[in-house]
């Protein structure tokens, strides 16, 4: 750990902001950023946005998606509180928003985001994180696209509650393919886990230097549209949703594939066509998770999606007891290196280390910001030696047989082995909601202002988006092959290429020279292995269809 530790220290001596916990910080960090030196004289931006030059950065905040950060802080959210439906949904957030935090009429939702220098003339403003985190907020509610998201919070995440989040964030599904990443690459491919480890946490490293560079930029969306505009913000966000679609794909096919080996037998014949076990348990799952993406608060579901650490940590120990007590033993071995089909490893990998999405929401909650990279490291220290542990002992006990989810493997007749599979099966059922949510908000902001907060709209979209996922998953019943394009296609380019990009256009003109080479090495990595895995990927689906 000690090594990754100088990770942060090798961002050079732009490192002194790192400690903005209160307003003066939060305006010397604002004088800080050259952008603004020519606009002193506004001290609110006003709708439409101007165009983003080399001496303004300028964040709209009617720019889709404006829903992004509220729905996104899901993820960090640790308090439970109560359950409700898109049926019954209200506004009453925004009373306790006005209740909470008086923010006058004229501070409307496209006027207020990022705040210039203070002048001596006029009273101080509130922090530019403040005016931004209420002025989107504000501008999604007027518009009744955020009935079931609470007020954005304060501040308030411990470093254990932080470590937590991190940890349940990057610590997911991916755990079960590790073995198989294996199969496939050979047991040097390790060494690539240890690799992408170590850039991801550099790039999440990065996310918060970019986040530090300007006031007002809260979220990855907003990253992407200080450094390229507001094409470059659409871009990004269409990448991070296909991501957060895509792994609600995989979900399914976790669950069906689950049921499936739990009651094999399972079939049906309705109106002549004949379901299978995967099928019918897919649509099962699919009925059974519906509801929950119709919930008004999705709170209580994130406080229990943290339970996904427990559930890893659960499943991985189920695994060892199965090898140990249940002597199925290590007795497999493989090749120690596989490069015919190492760009499915790479693929997988890639997924299993991509929380990026999430690490700018994470970095706004806590109460000491400055120990966002110890935060960072300690998650993804905790993920990589999880990882690898699974990966070593599932290939050992399973060998070449091992399928995409290990869970498959594992003796039936064992109790550890029901724990394990009924854990991969009820724990994708808190997070559905959670992903697919994000997904939701960003089509309904779409629909034309009129219908904007109609519960008959939200519950349509909703039903409209599960229903498909649930259409790819039982088209594309891969979940390796399709974890290995995702992690190639889209995880690759939110977690390794587009944080290096972005850190050099926006802290252009003060980064040194080992900096810069190690972006640009860094996005030449992520760019040829996203190319490699993503066109073994889609070569792999196909030969399997």
């Amino acid at each position: 750990m000690m090594s990754w530790m100088k990770l942060d220290e090798d961002l050079g001596p732009d490192r002194g902001d790192d400690n903005f916990h209160t307003d003066d910080e939060e305006n010397q960090a604002h004088r800080s950023c050259e952008q603004y030196e020519a606009d002193t004289e506004s001290d609110i931006v006003r709708a439409p946005s101007r165009n983003l030059s080399q001496n303004s950065i300028d964040v709209n905040t009617n720019a889709w998606p404006q829903s992004y950060w509220q729905s996104i802080d899901m993820y960090t959210s640790v308090t439970p509180p109560s359950l409700g439906f898109l049926g019954a949904a209200s506004l009453n957030s925004l009373s306790t928003l006005d209740k909470r935090h008086s923010i006058s009429d004229s501070e409307s939702s496209t006027t207020r985001l990022l705040i210039s220098q203070t002048s001596s003339d006029k009273e101080v403003p509130p922090s530019p994180s403040q005016a931004a985190k209420f002025s989107i907020y504000s501008s999604c509610a007027s518009k009744g696209s955020l009935p079931e998201l609470p007020p954005p919070k304060e501040r308030c995440c411990s470093f254990s509650q932080a470590v937590l989040n991190g940890t349940n964030v990057l610590c997911g599904i991916g755990l079960l393919t590790t073995p198989y990443a294996i199969k496939e690459g050979g047991w040097l491919s390790l060494i690539l886990l240890a690799l992408y480890g170590v850039i991801c946490c550099y790039t999440g490293i990065l996310l918060k230097r970019c986040l530090e560079s300007c006031p007002g930029l809260r979220t990855y969306p907003d990253i992407g549209q200080a450094a390229f505009g507001s094409t470059g913000r659409f871009f990004l966000s269409i990448i991070l949703y296909l991501e957060l679609y895509g792994a609600c794909v995989e979900f399914l096919t976790m669950m069906s594939d689950n049921l499936a080996s739990v009651f094999p037998d399972t079939q049906m014949t309705l109106g002549g066509i004949h379901l299978d076990s995967h099928h019918i348990f897919g649509i099962t799952a699919t009925l059974v998770i519906l509801p929950t993406v119709w919930l008004q608060n999705l709170s209580l579901l994130s406080y229990l999606s943290v339970g996904g650490v427990l559930a890893s940590i659960l499943v991985a120990l189920c695994l060892l007891w199965v090898g140990v007590v249940n002597q199925v033993g290590f007795f497999h071995r493989g090749p120690a290196l596989n490069l015919s089909d190492i760009s499915v490893t790479i693929g997988i990998y890639g997924f299993g280390f991509a929380g990026h999405s999430v690490f700018p929401n994470i970095y706004t909650s806590m109460k000491e910001p400055s120990q966002f990279s110890a935060v960072l490291i300690t998650s993804v220290t905790f993920c990589f030696f999880i990882y690898t542990g699974v990966a070593v002992f599932g290939f050992l006990m399973f060998g070449d047989s091992i399928h995409s989810q290990f869970t498959l493997n594992m003796p039936t007749q064992f109790v550890a082995s029901k724990i394990a599979v009924w854990t991969t099966i009820v724990n994708p059922m808190t997070k559905y909601a959670l992903t697919m949510t994000p997904v939701a908000l960003s089509v309904e902001e779409l629909f034309p202002e009129a219908w904007t907060g109609s519960h008959c709209v939200s519950i349509f979209v909703r039903t409209l988006l599960v229903s498909s996922t649930l259409g790819v998953a039982m088209s594309f019943p891969f979940f390796g092959s399709v974890m290995a394009l995702i992690g190639s296609l889209v995880a690759m380019l939110v977690a390794v290429v587009f944080p290096c990009v972005c850190y050099l256009i926006l802290l252009r003109g003060r980064l040194t020279k080992l900096q810069i080479a190690t972006c640009i090495l860094i996005i030449i990595v992520g760019v040829v292995c996203s190319i490699i895995g993503t066109y073994s990927a889609i070569s792999r689906i196909a030969d399997q269809m």
